[in-house]
């Protein structure tokens, strides 16, 4: 049996297929498979709500897809992370059917799901497929109820542009981004100074700063989580030496935007009276530039490098390679 992959955004359109012919009562026609395809493509790019393994077939077309949306929910202890999945497609062409190809791409979806956190999964299974859902560890719940309300309004044409949606609505559809703000400091012979992280192998030396709380601007990020890391209280005004943006992964399933502020030169005297976070950090290590090096990740040495550079020359940088996979 052919093993199951994670879909792309080139999927969308067979995906779109599947589940007009196989699942949904009566077929959509072709302007509302082509507007399904559309906003699933979206979704299936990195940072969207959206997560799918399919199996191919050999003329080019897909055998098989098992797709689930993520939404957030409250949390609860069995779900600490407040992460939800619907199951919105499991669908095998006719011509494919039982094989196990199914089974084995809602396992690989689940799997996947499992791996960024999501231990809440809900689906609408009709009677022909409890079964399958059954054998994979799905229950009924008897306490549960399906309802459904559709306003007298609600059938309409597709929009022509997915632009066109509502704002709240076409949010769903672009790709999600965190942000971050940090200072980068030096001695007063230029030698970059950072924190020794406790639980980061990915990024195990790091400036003072952090992720953008909400309602958070990212200069006041950057005092913030400087003043929590070190116990410096910056008094200097925001310029920035760099903006950095990195592409998601599988350890962060969002892309990261942020700001590095020159946080300036500090004195040997200042640098001894850094505290520390011991929930965070447990080492402050001053080094000339090349020497970090050998301690850093490629890609997070090219970043000091970069910053390094911008307040060398006074010219703020841009550095967009700072992704999770590399």
């Amino acid at each position: 049996m052919t093993t199951p992959r994670l879909a792309t955004p080139v999927d969308a359109g067979e995906i779109a297929r599947l589940r007009s012919e196989l699942i949904l009562s009566q077929p959509l026609d072709a302007s509302w498979i082509t507007t399904g395809q559309d906003l699933l493509a979206a979704r299936l790019q990195p940072g969207g709500d959206a997560r799918a393994y399919v199996i191919d077939a050999p003329d080019g077309t897909l055998a098989t897809c098992a797709l689930g949306l993520v939404h957030c929910v409250l949390p609860a202890p069995r779900y600490p992370k407040g992460l939800a999945v619907r199951i919105q497609a499991v669908a095998t062409d006719r011509a494919y059917q039982r094989r196990g190809y199914a089974k084995a791409a809602l396992a690989a979806l689940l799997e996947h799901l499992e791996q960024e956190g999501v231990t809440l999964y809900e689906l609408y299974a009709s009677d022909g497929s409890a079964p399958l859902y059954e054998s994979i560890g799905f229950a009924s719940n008897p306490a549960l109820m399906r309802m459904t309300r559709f306003p007298e309004q609600s059938c309409r044409e597709p929009e022509a542009d997915s632009a066109r949606l509502p704002p709240e609505q076409y949010a769903w559809t672009v790709p999600k981004s965190t942000g971050f703000a940090c200072l980068y400091f030096t001695d007063e012979h230029d030698r970059p100074l950072q924190l020794r992280a406790i639980d980061s192998q990915t990024h195990p030396w790091q400036w003072p700063g952090g992720t953008t709380d909400p309602g958070e601007r990212p200069w006041q990020t950057a005092l913030r989580e400087c003043h929590e890391e070190t116990g410096i209280v910056f008094p200097g005004e925001p310029r920035l030496l760099a903006s950095v943006f990195g592409l998601p992964g599988r350890q962060w399933p969002f892309s990261t935007a942020g700001c590095v502020f020159d946080g300036g030169r500090l004195t040997a005297e200042q640098i001894k009276t850094i505290t520390l976070d011991p929930a965070e950090h447990d080492e402050v290590r001053v080094l000339p530039l090349e020497e970090w090096e050998a301690l850093m990740p490629r890609r997070d040495y090219e970043r000091l490098q970069t910053v390094a550079q911008a307040r060398q020359t006074g010219t703020a940088a841009y550095f967009d390679t700072w992704d999770w996979d590399n």
